[in-house]
């Protein structure tokens, strides 16, 4: 079993106290003794790394360091080796490393995919839309008998019929029914609860009451209720977007998401300002997901031809079937007023993060064609493009996670006594954050990965499995009283 970070703390305090010694020095007449310099075992040391952090308002930067790393976790951050013993030690000179990154909006098919997400420098995943399966896998992840990024998951999505209704949802119309959910939901083992736009109030309501009663954690989008007549143009949403600011909300997804629900879709820049310093002062971090709608804009704009471009054969081909109608759509959508409100969303960031609000990175990988682990890389691109700065953005993919995810100190960090989840580069990504792209290691839970075992986590996530993917997605859908003959999947 893995220890803690304490654990390993005072384990290294008798190892300490145990191998103090006494050194003898022939001074002039008379002998004198004093104690050795202690020593920190490890398993893995790496020499000579340039090592940034991102937990406080600036980097955290460190040149010419030793770090050691014990059972997973970081042990000592040091100038010299002085005391430093480990089992394997790597040679880092010309090599940056920074806490592993931290997507926080993915869905995952298939364990097959979790390769590519490591072989981009992705070692935590909040997965968006869960099923039982999920749940599983984590625990075979955190176990060690599957390799991947550690696993966070919702429970099945909780929408009502309407216009965002997804085949996958489980769809929910009362206060009886919403309840019911939410113990389905938690009695499967879930913590988390993912809601949707079309939930009406006395269903949302429930869901809030019964997330309360139960402990459990609210993400997801803003429910808007029933969508009349008129809305959002000439009539006013059922729910307001500013009643849900209160809700104690996790996060809030897709900036496209506060632009319909928050400015009733329109690009008003004064109106939009307005509403990030309303979202600051609730306190209530959002996940932009900028890639999500710029992948649409990307499609269109090459009339179909990126859907086939370099790693989209990363992408779940079972997912993949099910989305020939957006392909279409957006292959011969037109380029203008996409490109137009993509760049809004870019504003729409820069001034959620002018005014204050807390943003973490998700790139919405493993549906339409946002592929795993590169996402989240695009992503980051994008919030840069936006108006962050490098380090801005990598803040939102290290210590920014941690801390909503409640694990600030523990995660998304590169200091001692934080978990030894970090990624190396041959580049400076505070200078360029197009460095993400090419990883030149990665450890993972203190186990040193090279450059060619990424690629070879990447080449794996190319073996599909899609009768695992069946058992999994499937049973999971059924059990939840997905009607599986709705998905046209044969």
């Amino acid at each position: 079993m893995r220890k803690s970070v304490s654990e390993v703390f005072r384990s290294n305090a008798r190892k300490w106290a145990g191998r103090a010694s006494l050194v003898f020095g022939a001074l002039l007449t008379a002998c004198a003794t004093q104690p050795a310099t202690p020593t920190l075992d490890g398993d893995l040391l790496i020499s000579h790394v340039r090592v940034v952090d991102f937990s406080g308002e600036a980097p955290d930067v460190r040149e010419d360091v030793f770090v050691l790393v014990d059972e997973g976790a970081i042990i000592a951050v040091a100038d010299t080796r002085e005391g430093l013993i480990a089992a394997t030690e790597q040679d880092a000179s010309g090599l940056t490393m920074i806490p592993g990154l931290t997507d926080m909006h993915v869905h995952i098919w298939d364990e097959a995919e979790l390769g590519a997400y490591l072989s981009w420098g992705v070692t935590r995943v909040r997965n968006m839309s869960g099923l039982p399966f999920h749940l599983t896998l984590a625990e075979q992840i955190e176990a060690g008998s599957v390799l991947g990024p550690h696993l966070v998951t919702t429970g099945p999505i909780l929408n009502s019929a309407g216009p965002n209704a997804q085949v996958n949802h489980q769809l929910v119309e009362t206060e009886e029914e919403a309840r019911a959910a939410v113990a389905w939901q938690a009695e499967q083992g879930f913590t988390r609860l993912k809601v949707y736009s079309n939930l009406p109030r006395e269903a949302y309501d429930a869901v809030l009451q019964e997330a309360e009663a139960r402990g459990m954690i609210v993400t997801g989008h803003t429910p808007e209720g029933v969508r009349g007549p008129g809305v959002p143009f000439e009539a006013p949403f059922d729910i307001a977007f500013d009643e849900v600011l209160n809700d104690g909300f996790e996060t809030i997804e897709h900036v496209e998401s506060l632009v319909w629900h928050g400015l009733s879709d329109r690009e008003d820049a004064v109106a939009a300002q307005a509403l990030a310093g309303q979202i600051a002062e609730a306190g209530v971090p959002v996940t932009p997901t900028l890639l999500a709608f710029h992948n649409l804009w990307r499609v269109a704009d090459t009339q179909g031809a990126a859907l086939t471009r370099p790693e989209t054969d990363l992408l779940n081909p079972l997912v993949q079937a099910t989305e020939t109608d957006m392909y279409e759509y957006w292959s011969g959508a037109p380029t203008g007023p996409t490109a137009e409100r993509d760049a809004f969303h870019l504003r729409m960031t820069r001034w959620l993060h002018a005014a204050g609000v807390t943003l973490v990175a998700g790139s919405d990988a493993g549906i339409f064609t946002n592929v795993p682990g590169l996402s989240l890389v695009e992503e980051l691109e994008l919030m840069v493009a936006a108006g962050l700065t490098p380090f801005d953005a990598l803040k939102a993919a290290t210590d920014a996670p941690a801390q909503v995810l409640e694990r600030k100190g523990l995660d998304g960090c590169a200091l001692e006594g934080c978990a030894a989840d970090l990624v190396l580069y041959a580049c400076d990504p505070l200078a360029d954050i197009s460095c993400l792209h090419s990883p030149e290691a990665l450890i993972r839970a203190g186990v040193w990965l090279n450059k060619a075992d990424l690629t070879a986590l990447r080449d794996s996530a190319r073996n599909h499995n899609l009768e695992r993917t069946q058992e999994n997605v499937l049973g999971g859908l059924a059990a939840q009283g997905v009607n599986i003959s709705a998905l046209g999947l044969n």
